[in-house]
């Protein structure tokens, strides 16, 4: 849909779009937008984000000032022998596939979503707290319906929400999953929010809230302290900036990996002009593996290993190191991904893009809350080295990438995705596609993709499948046909506004994304 409105937002439900649209309609801004619908997507996504997750916030201001707002989850001050931590693989049957996690109190790291959320609010909002949180109060306490795409993160999700009894009171109150079409209401977690309202984002941190966590997880197996929790913090970070085709990008830095990804294989695909090409030829798709496939070569030559250094990034990205793979590029499995995005634009010129997560959920609920916790410690894909291998007191590295592109300093597009390790390759390949291949943003979003990863090309349908030849691709491993788009290929919720002041926007049909306009 294309109009000129106060602004716009592209989420992963109706209702959290719905959820942030009203604060437009209300006089408030963006920012008041994306805090009001990542609040009510703590009950409208219930299985991708959480109160005692984490996330990020990219925010451009009108006055073009450009903040990461980093309220990602945090290692504990201190490890506890592993024997002594409730630690426990969980099976997740995705049908033709299972792929194990970790949940239990030892999965859980230091929780950032709540004090970012209320960070962010307090540093750009405009509307009244008490405002801001009423349609996440109004839909955990009367419900929502659940729709497909929830039942479906339910379904395979089964094992860990029936893990414990505070998951099976939110989850399956009658003895059995709720069902699509039936009403999915968590009145503890209104409560929740009207005490962090009455009483600061403190509550969670250092009052009730955050001492009964933190009694649970030294009785029971985990790791957290109440001076990891009192002493977490907020990062505002200066966005990674780099260029694509005479667009500014602006991404998520170090030490989160996805940012720079994206930015090193769009610096790859600059060397070659893809609108010769044609968007989903053969052609296309072995520049765009053979691109990834550089960029995951190229992050083992030093950036995994020195993420927390200052420079990290700059040295990555530089020409000299891009060169070095820049001259191969010559034309030549179902995981979950609990992780949800909502990009919003206001007719004032400021944007923010969000992306936040609970993991799969370690299934502890913190009594008498409705909120669940993350199992950040126990996904295999942010401790590449091996859970219990991390340092302690640290952001943990993600893939999650929450990025704008400018052009003149103003906002054009603003995107991210959730996904797991697919997170850049979705974004990369939206941004492409809208200013390589001229398309529309519902078009961009929603157009088959591709992901390269372990020797493995995984295609959805719409592509010129008759055409391939798979000893042509720049690898030996195997090629995955898949019958639909699926959410394995992300979800990325884009808004995009035009030099004649209408914007435009697409949530992602993989996840159930939804556009709301003001």
């Amino acid at each position: 849909m294309i109009q000129k409105t106060r602004g716009a937002i592209a989420a992963g439900n109706l209702q959290t779009a719905e959820a942030g649209i009203e604060m437009l309609r209300l006089g408030g801004n963006a920012f008041d937008a994306a805090v009001a619908a990542v609040l009510a997507s703590c009950v409208t996504e219930a299985t991708l984000t959480s109160l005692a997750g984490g996330g990020f916030l990219l925010a451009h201001t009108q006055h073009n000032e450009n903040i990461l707002f980093d309220f990602f989850t945090q290692t504990p001050g201190q490890k506890r022998d592993v024997k002594d931590i409730d630690f426990c693989p969980v099976s997740v049957n995705f049908g033709s596939v299972a792929q194990e996690f970790h949940v239990g109190l030892g999965a859980i790291a230091v929780p950032g979503t709540a004090k970012g959320l209320f960070h962010v609010h307090k540093r750009l909002g405009r509307l009244p707290l008490e405002v801001i949180v009423e349609p996440a109060i109004h839909y955990a306490k009367t419900g929502v319906l659940l729709d497909d795409f929830q039942s479906y993160c339910l379904k395979i999700l089964e094992p860990i929400l029936l893990r414990t009894a505070g998951a099976r009171e939110i989850f399956a109150p009658n003895g059995a999953l709720l069902q699509a079409g039936e009403t999915f209401a968590i009145p503890d977690l209104a409560d929740t929010l009207n005490c962090l309202v009455e009483e600061g984002v403190e509550a969670f941190y250092e009052g009730e809230i955050a001492q009964q966590l933190v009694k649970d997880c030294q009785e029971n197996g985990g790791y957290l302290t109440l001076e990891d929790l009192k002493n977490y913090r907020v990062i505002e970070r200066k966005p990674l900036k780099t260029s694509y085709r005479g667009n500014t990008l602006l991404t998520n830095p170090p030490p989160s990996s996805g940012g720079s990804l994206i930015a090193f294989t769009l610096s790859l695909l600059s060397q070659l002009d893809l609108s010769t090409v044609g968007f989903g030829t053969t052609e296309h798709l072995k520049i765009l593996s053979n691109a990834i496939r550089l960029t995951n070569q190229a992050r083992t030559d030093g950036y995994d290993a020195n993420l927390y250094q200052p420079d990290v990034a700059q040295n990555f990205l530089s020409s000299e190191h891009i060169s070095q793979y820049a001259n191969q590029l010559t034309p030549v499995t179902n995981k979950w991904g609990s992780t949800t995005h909502l990009s919003v634009v206001d007719a004032e010129g400021n944007a923010a893009s969000v992306t936040s997560s609970n993991g799969e959920g370690s299934s502890h609920v913190i009594p008498g809350t409705g909120v669940m916790t993350n199992n950040m410690l126990g996904e295999a894909d942010l401790h590449p080295t091996g859970f219990h291998q991390w340092q302690n007191n640290v952001r943990i590295s993600s893939m999650m990438a929450p990025t704008m592109v400018l052009q003149q300093n103003q906002p054009e597009i603003v995107l991210g995705s959730g996904g797991s390790n697919r997170i850049r390759t979705a974004i990369l390949q939206v941004i492409s596609n809208i200013i390589d291949f001229d398309m529309s943003v519902d078009d961009a979003v929603n157009s088959s993709r591709m992901h390269w990863e372990n020797d493995v090309l995984s295609l959805e349908p719409g592509f010129h499948h008759s055409d391939f030849e798979k000893t042509s691709f720049p690898f030996n491993g195997e090629l995955v046909l898949w019958e639909n788009h699926n959410m394995f290929f992300g979800g990325v919720h884009t808004v995009m506004q035009h030099p004649d002041g209408t914007i435009s926007g697409a949530g992602d049909r993989r996840r159930n994304g939804s556009v709301a306009t003001s």
